[in-house]
């Protein structure tokens, strides 16, 4: 990566990472708890050094135990600071379930939430009982039809309000999300679903992808999918499916 030195009162830098949820809240900062947030803000004011305390604020928040193979963050400097070398230190100093990738300086207006236009996730199933990749798949041993649930994932699009997936009590303005792409794809023992928005509620894709094995176990049919979605209740939806092998893959920004 090249090399910054910051000359201007102030500059923005949009740090690129990658991180393993298993041993965290998620991301967000929480008292008397340990976050993805907490542990990079900690390391990264010991390497900057600056007068003033770096403060990160986050491209979305994952819950605890919910990775994130592409992640973004931004924060503000006032002072001058030689990036040259940065990444190897502050990675030097993290634990080793978070990796720093990339950096940039971006315009002062950028914003790492507010400015990305989607954001990918998957959810990955093994059918197979691993001892190692098991920590980060979902095993479920019962039969999945992935033709129906792939049907579920056709009458998505239509939709826009999908209070029936989020969280109760959660604090946001309305539960509207453009779904772009939904799809189930099964390699072997392994099977993955893929799901593109641009925004995504809380508990959302865990709750879709519990509602729809639902559909895939025949318990439910894809008709009873689309009634649960219509009825705006979470409580007739699925239950939420483990955080373990839910992944944040992919956060999309204008003209990247």
């Amino acid at each position: 990566m090249f090399k910054i030195i910051l000359t201007k009162e102030l500059e923005r830098i949009l740090i690129e990472i990658a991180y393993n949820g298993s041993h965290y809240h998620g991301w967000q900062t929480q008292e008397n708890a340990k976050t993805v947030q907490d542990t990079i803000e900690r390391n990264i004011n010991i390497i900057i050094q600056s007068k003033q305390t770096i403060n990160i604020i986050g491209c979305g928040r994952t819950d605890t135990g919910v990775h994130a193979e592409q992640y973004f963050f931004h924060f503000d400097l006032k002072e001058k600071f030689d990036f040259d070398n940065f990444l190897h230190k502050i990675n030097q100093i993290l634990p080793l379930d978070i990796l720093f990738k990339k950096y940039c300086v971006v315009k002062p207006d950028f914003h790492a939430r507010f400015s990305a236009v989607s954001r990918t996730y998957e959810y990955r199933i093994t059918k197979e009982k691993e001892p190692f990749s098991g920590t980060l798949y979902n095993y479920i041993k019962h039969k999945i039809d992935v033709d129906l649930m792939n049907q579920c994932c056709q009458k998505l699009a239509s939709y826009k309000d999908f209070t029936s997936f989020s969280k109760v009590h959660t604090d946001v303005n309305n539960f509207n999300c453009d779904i772009f792409r939904a799809e189930w794809k099964q390699i072997n023992n392994k099977i993955t679903f893929t799901i593109c928005a641009n925004r995504f509620l809380r508990n959302m894709v865990r709750a879709i992808v519990g509602t729809m094995l639902l559909v895939g176990r025949n318990k439910i049919s894809v008709e009873d999918f689309c009634t649960i979605i219509e009825s705006k209740n979470r409580s007739l939806a699925g239950p939420s499916v483990k955080a373990k092998a839910l992944f944040l893959t992919k956060v999309e920004y204008p003209n990247t």
